[in-house]
This record gives C-alpha cells, structure tokens and sequence, in this order.
C-alpha cells in the first residue's frame, strides 16, 4: 500500500526527528510518498511564510498530515509582545478547519511511569472556549477574555466523540466541565453532550467537574476510558496525562477536520536546547503510529510499537532524555533493528 503524506517539517528538533522516523518506517517496509513543506520559523528564515499556500493546499489535497512542532522566532516568548505572531500551531489548525484533538495517554513498555495501566483518551474540542482568543482592553489595566461556547461547536464535536470512542472500542465517556460555577457556557457544554449521548446509548457516560477530575487523574487514573473537554481543560488535562504516563515519550495526537487528519508531535524545540542529533524521536515516531493505524496499516504499526518497547526495555539505546548517550539516528536504528 503506498501512501502519500504531508510532512509538516517545523525545523529545531523536527529536523533530526523526521529522517529518524523516515528511517523506521522504510525499515517496517511502510511506502510512503512525503510532500515535504516547511512551516514556522522554518520556513520564515528561508523568506517564506510561516504557513506557506502551498503546505496547507497539500495537506487539504492528501487529507493527511505528520506534523512536528513549529517553532517561534527566536527570542519570541508569550505575552502582548508577542499577540502579531501568534501561535503557529494554532494558527495551522484554524486555517484547516481542525476542530478536535484526540490524544491517546497510554503505558509504554519499558518507559517509567507513575502508573501503569493507564490506556485513556483525552478529546478536545479546538475551536471555542477561552482559546477563540477573543481579548480586549477596557481600560488600561483592565481586560476582557471572552469564552465562546455555541451548541452547534458543541454538537459537532460531541457527536465526532462518541463515534471516535466507538470505533475504537471504548465503553465509556466522561465529560468535564466546570458548570457548577460557569452555569451558562459550560452548563451548554454539558447540556450538549448529554443531548448527544442519547444517539449513542452503548456507551456508559458520566460527568466530572474538571478541579475534581485532576484529582482523579493522579490518584487512581485507570478509572478512566475517554473524557471530552472544551479546548482550556483540554489542554492542561492533556499535558497533566502525559506526564502520568511518561512524560514528552509519550506524548502524542491527532488533530481532526472535515477530510482531514493531523498526526502531530506535541513536543519540540530548537536543536540548541538538547543538541544537534541527541532529539528524542519517539514524540514523532509515535504519531506516526497513529497514522498507519488510521489507514489500516496496523499490522505494520504493530510491528513498530513491539520495537519501541523493546529498546525501551532493553535500555541500551535511548537518547540522553531517556537515561541514556544514543544520537537520535542510533535510536532510530535500534528500534529498525528491534522490528519482528
């Protein structure tokens, strides 16, 4: 089966993540066919634009994206310094149309966790919440952040939930929200997703206060199968989770349009912060995963997943954050050579 791809290539650590990844999946006997495009600050210090045409028309055309992270100019930190730039993964999902964000936090074998047992997803919503951006000044020292939440965002998404959380084969779906104190916008929200759960009377549902649900999560989180979530909550529930599974290694996700699936490295940064070639490589390797899953690759996704564990395991080649002196490239070959 041969595929073609969009390979979203944001620069820093993507650069030595990309080829180690390529490698991998040329060594599973994986064709993929890569349209490669720059993207951030990647592109811009070639004169190109931070989202150039033509990447978002290659991936609208293939409907199918990996993605690493795309980096700011250097130097640029958050704040209103920074509001003209903007955020250009957000961005990238705005223009594309990608309205949820389905995170899988589950146990690697061989990655020292927490806990074990976890195999959880985290769906957020992208599109609303706190995170449409919509700020003002009243007067000097004072501002305005407005949360958007409308029923047909809501709607749409809860509905792209249940049949996300079906074909996998969950049995269950916990909605968190915080309506017991935002009763109008988040209490839509709920009300939303408890209109939607009628449609889809297989799946167990129940509903979390979000404060009470982080407690959950580092106290006892196998309890939990799929939670959705508004964009704010998903955001912080989707990092807290990684970091009760492993951490960046296991950090990983898909991002959903109408036609169009984003495989993407949540994790990344410029290669002065870890190296030239010392770049974890399993944040885009597993994404890469969940992309040949996604198109009924699973045999050979199976394959690469067996190998991960067992170099995990094994520990004698990993790069420096895993405990270990590996270049990303020596990982990337231990883990081809792993492959059953």
């Amino acid at each position: 089966m041969s595929l073609k791809v969009t390979l979203v290539q944001g620069g820093g650590m993507g650069l030595d993540q990309v080829p180690a990844v390529q490698r991998i999946l040329s060594a599973a006997d994986v064709q993929i066919e890569w349209d490669e495009h720059f993207a951030g600050w990647a592109s811009m210090e070639h004169g190109g634009a931070a989202l150039p045409d033509d990447l978002l028309q290659s991936v609208r055309a293939t409907g199918l994206a990996l993605k690493t992270q795309l980096l700011p100019p250097p130097g640029a930190s958050p704040g209103p310094k920074r509001k003209e730039a903007g955020n250009f993964n957000v961005q990238f999902r705005r223009e594309l149309g990608l309205f949820a964000s389905v995170r899988p936090l589950k146990n690697l074998p061989g990655l020292p966790a927490h806990f074990q047992g976890v195999d959880m997803l985290v769906i957020r919503e992208l599109t609303e919440d706190l995170y449409a951006a919509i700020e003002h000044e009243i007067v000097p020292g004072v501002v305005q952040s407005i949360k958007v939440v409308t029923e047909a965002a809501c709607r749409r998404f809860f509905r792209f939930a249940f049949e996300w959380s079906r074909s996998a084969g969950r049995k269950s779906v916990a909605c968190i929200h915080k309506a017991n104190i935002l009763k109008l916008a988040d209490g839509l929200f709920l009300e939303s997703f408890r209109n939607v759960a009628k449609e889809f009377p297989e799946l167990q549902t129940r509903d979390l206060i979000v404060d009470n649900c982080c407690m959950q999560m580092v106290s006892r989180p196998q309890q939990f199968d799929v939670m959705v979530m508004g964009n704010l909550y998903g955001d912080l529930l989707s990092d807290l989770g990684a970091g009760v599974v492993g951490g960046v290694s296991a950090a990983h996700g898909i991002n959903v349009g109408d036609g169009v699936r984003v495989y993407e490295s949540f994790h990344g940064g410029s290669r002065e912060s870890v190296g030239a070639e010392r770049a974890n490589p399993l944040p885009l390797l597993l994404p890469a995963i969940d992309l040949l899953e996604g198109v009924g690759e699973k045999a050979a996704a199976k394959r690469i997943s067996e190998a991960v564990g067992r170099v995990l395991t094994e520990r004698r080649t990993l790069t420096p954050d895993l405990g270990g002196t590996a270049t990303t490239m020596d990982m990337a070959d231990a883990v081809a050579a792993a492959l059953p």
